[in-house]
This record gives structure tokens, C-alpha cells and sequence, in this order.
């Protein structure tokens, strides 16, 4: 009988640790809904870090409170804070039972991506969203901007890779080129000491003879002139007297004045 005793007791400890318990989970799903309705205003009112801190606050109430985490991604997302935006979305796409819950959060990942330039994981996000609900228009056609944007993207990545290639391809032609030309350049310094030294043996050579003509040439006599020297001096005293002639005359026509003819 006491036996029986202690067990009931335990038994009626147990049973009220457990609606304690209840009440104190109930009680703080009441207290993160609440927080989750003034996060609401606030985000209404477009005062989205305050609305963010709200969110935050239900969900130290319930870590699991999946509106909690999907309202936090929209007011991170209003604040342009994408990247910490995305992880909220995924934990809703993940514990969300709804598959039109799961569209939403993929859809909304998909746009936080495409605001990063991520265009790769916006694809996929919109194709998971797809996926969850394949009625959905503007899924679609942001999959379709998003993937254009990725063609475009990978074309200008192969484009500038070529342009390296290229690139790389042109540097080494023009050192092969510049090392031709250094080649050429040495040769034709070879050449010209060559023909610099074959040029200064016939220098010599022609030096050589001139001496030999000039010896064999007769000099004229001192104090007296030739024919042809006469001939070159008097022109050249009549060619200065000309000159002085000239000039003479210039200086007196110089500030003579040209009168007009006037038409009365």
C-alpha cells in the first residue's frame, strides 16, 4: 500500500511538471506571437529595423516560429540587407510543411540573389520555387531575366579569357619579334664593321694614290698667277662692283614717295 503511495505521488509530480511546462511553452508562444504582431506594424510603417528587432524578439520566444524567421528575411531584405536576408528564407524553405510557403521563400531567396549579382544561385533558387509551385508566373519569368543574366555573365568571362589568351599569345609574338629583331640588329652591326673595314682599306688604298697624283701634279710657282686665276678675279672685282652699283641706287630711291592721282 505505501509502495502504491509513492508512486501515485510521483506519478501526479510528474503529470504537473509537465502541464507546467506546457503552460510556460504556451505562454511563450503567446508572448512571440505578440512580438510578431508589432513586428507587423512596424514593417506596415516601413520602419524596418525596428520591425526587424521585433522579429528577432519572437523568435527568442520560439526559435521555431517559422513566421517569425520568414518576416525577419522581409525586413532584412527592405533594409537591403540581402545576405543575412537569405539564411531566414532557407530556414523557412527547410521546416515549412506548405509547399506554397516553401515557393514564397525560394521565390524571395531568388531575389536576394539576383540583388547580389549571385545570378547562378537566383536560377536555382527560382527553379526550386518552380518546382513547389509551377503555376507561378513571376517565378518564371524572373527565372528567365535571372538566366539571361547567367548567359551573359559566362559569355563575357569566355570572352575576356579569350582576350588573356590572346593576349599572352600576342606578348610572346612580340618577344619573339623583339628577339629577331635583336638578332637582325646584331647582324647588321657585324656587317656594317665589315664593310667599315673594307671601306677603310680601299680609304687607304684611294688615300694613297691621291698622295702618289698630287706628287706627280706640277706646282705653281710662287708670286705668280695662272691664266685661269687672273681670269676668276677680274670677274669676280666686276661682280662687286655691280653690287656696290646696285646698292647705290637703292639708297636713293629709298623714301622717294609715290604720289596718288586724286579723282575730283
Amino acid at each position: 500500500m505505501k509502495i502504491f503511495r509513492n508512486i501515485l505521488l510521483f506519478l501526479l509530480m510528474l503529470t504537473s511538471t509537465g502541464i507546467l511546462a506546457q503552460q510556460d511553452t504556451l505562454k511563450l508562444q503567446r508572448e512571440a506571437r505578440a512580438l510578431l504582431r508589432d513586428g507587423n506594424d512596424l514593417y506596415n510603417k516601413q520602419k524596418y529595423v525596428d520591425a526587424s528587432v521585433a522579429y528577432k524578439k519572437a523568435l527568442g520566444k520560439n526559435s521555431k516560429y517559422q513566421k517569425g524567421n520568414y518576416n525577419l528575411g522581409n525586413a532584412l531584405y527592405q533594409e537591403k540587407n540581402y545576405k543575412e536576408a537569405v539564411p531566414q528564407y532557407e530556414l523557412t524553405a527547410k521546416t515549412a510543411k506548405d509547399k506554397f510557403a516553401k515557393a514564397e521563400a525560394y521565390h524571395n531567396i531568388g531575389n536576394a540573389m539576383m540583388e547580389q549579382k549571385q545570378y547562378q544561385p537566383a536560377v536555382d533558387a527560382y527553379k526550386n520555387s518552380l518546382r513547389n509551385n509551377p503555376k507561378d508566373d513571376e517565378t518564371r519569368y524572373n527565372l528567365a531575366v535571372a538566366q539571361q543574366l547567367l548567359d551573359k555573365e559566362n559569355k563575357d568571362k569566355k570572352d575576356d579569357k579569350n582576350k588573356d589568351k590572346n593576349k599572352d599569345k600576342k606578348d610572346d609574338k612580340n618577344k619573339d619579334d623583339k628577339n629577331k629583331d635583336k638578332d637582325k640588329d646584331k647582324k647588321d652591326g657585324d656587317d656594317k664593321d665589315k664593310k667599315k673595314d673594307d671601306k677603310d682599306g680601299k680609304g687607304d688604298d684611294k688615300q694613297d694614290k691621291n698622295k702618289d697624283k698630287k706628287k706627280q701634279e706640277p706646282k705653281p710657282q710662287q708670286g705668280k698667277m695662272t691664266p685661269q686665276q687672273m681670269k676668276q678675279l677680274l670677274e669676280s672685282l666686276n661682280n662687286e662692283e655691280k653690287k656696290t652699283q646696285k646698292k647705290m641706287n637703292a639708297k636713293k630711291a629709298k623714301g622717294k614717295k609715290v604720289k596718288q592721282e586724286k579723282d575730283w
